[in-house]
């Protein structure tokens, strides 16, 4: 195993030039979402110079564009672990794909049957889920973050589950303070009571490997411009359930799996970028383990973060009027994304960000559509949080260089 590659990794996103007053820009923005390496841009603009088409025709551009669409679902299945690449899905983005696939599910369901949704979840994977059983008259239970760890706790949900449950919807790691959740066993308890599971993997996906049948899910989405490709969403189903459903589409567009979930002309330059972003991603892997494997390559991308994570939390410690949401043990970051929400005793989250931002430092200020979590912590009204998120890029030394803005702050 060689060292990590950041100076190399570093050189493939030309976004890392930026300076801001003669300083290099430090991205902590990646929550949402990250920037993406040259190869993304060159895939994406090769697209529309050379297959530029739609499918279905018999012209070697059309033809092109089709071959593209199967390698991008193939490489998708393995960066997920899905069993075919049919169960791949692509769509505007998670939100989109969210919406689409809770219209169908909820046709399915009837009055008095029960989805459990939680307050730690982005709100697309809330009011998706809220308004389809809202419309079968089905009843919306909430698993309740702990306040004090701000984690999900199994107990509770087992409490919440019933033989009325049909969905447990569920984040992988939360975008809003890091948090990551294990799923395998939400999986486990919901199955055992014949509910089904929707996860969440937006925000994880850059930080670690993804295993659909380790975590035997039913459903999983997340988007591409999460980790490192452009803006593009992606739904995997497990392909018995998905053929089960009925999908809404115009006529006649193809009534199976992938294609009866696909509406209109899909983003075939995105899909072309997100097969760039994969390619770069082996290339991690390549260079630290000798295997061009994209489960290696996000492996030690985790590894790697973790260590920034550990820095910057071992760097907080000192400062006190800074206050952590979430673990703040530098010993449990594997246990979490280096994604950290935090407030500033004395400066309104908005104007810490904009402090950081003329220092050249990029985060976010507010409650970043974790809208329920920020109310439970009360501080919806209050200006939400600061959120900070490393992904492999960042550097120990833009670690430094932020503790020591903060400080300054």
């Amino acid at each position: 195993m060689h060292a990590f590659p950041t100076e190399w990794a570093r050189a493939q996103f030309p976004a890392l030039q930026l300076a801001i007053e003669g300083q290099p820009a430090i991205f902590l923005d990646g929550p949402g979402g990250t920037q993406v390496p040259e190869p993304v841009i060159k895939a994406v603009c090769d697209y529309y110079r050379k297959n530029n088409s739609n499918l279905g025709g018999k012209f070697i551009t059309s033809q092109n564009t089709a071959e593209l669409v199967q390698r991008a679902r193939v490489q998708l299945a393995e960066f997920l672990n899905a069993r075919a690449p049919e169960e791949i899905i692509f769509g505007a983005n998670m939100t989109t794909l969210t919406f689409s696939l809770s219209r169908a599910l909820g046709r399915t369901w009837r009055p008095g049957d029960e989805v459990i949704v939680t307050s730690l979840d982005h709100d697309a994977n809330i009011t998706p889920w809220r308004l389809a059983a809202g419309e079968r008259g089905t009843v919306v239970r909430t698993w309740e973050v702990d306040l004090e760890t701000c984690t999900l706790e199994l107990a509770d949900l087992q409490r919440l589950l019933s033989p009325r449950t049909r969905l447990v919807a569920v984040t992988l790691a939360s975008n809003a303070i890091g948090s990551v959740i294990d799923v395998a066993s939400v999986c486990r308890l919901a199955h055992g009571s014949g509910a089904q599971v929707f996860v969440d993997a937006v925000h994880f996906a850059p930080h670690g490997p993804i295993d659909v049948q380790g975590l035997d899910c039913d459903y999983l989405a997340c988007s591409a411009y999460k980790f490192f490709g452009p803006h593009l969403g992606v739904l995997w189903g497990r392909s018995q359930l998905m053929e089960q459903l009925e999908s809404y589409k115009v006529r006649p567009a193809p009534g199976c799996a992938p294609g009866k979930w696909e509406t209109g002309t899909q983003n075939f330059e995105a899909i072309a970028g997100v097969q760039a972003a994969l390619a770069y991603l082996r290339e991690v892997g390549y260079r630290t383990s000798g295997q061009a494997i994209l489960h290696d390559a996000m492996n030690v991308i985790r590894e790697h973060e973790t260590h920034l994570g550990q820095a910057f939390l071992e760097g907080v410690r000192s400062q006190h009027r800074i206050e952590i949401y979430g673990s703040a043990d530098p010993e449990a970051c594997g246990a979490r994304t280096p994604t950290f929400a935090f407030r500033v005793h004395g400066v309104t989250p908005a104007e810490v960000a904009e402090k950081l931002a003329r220092a050249g430092i990029f985060v976010w200020s507010g409650h970043f559509y974790a809208v329920d979590l920020v109310d439970r912590l009360g501080l919806a009204k209050d200006g939400g949080l600061v959120r900070a998120g490393f992904v492999h890029y960042n550097t120990l030394e833009e670690v430094e260089r932020t503790l020591d803005a903060l400080a300054r702050i």
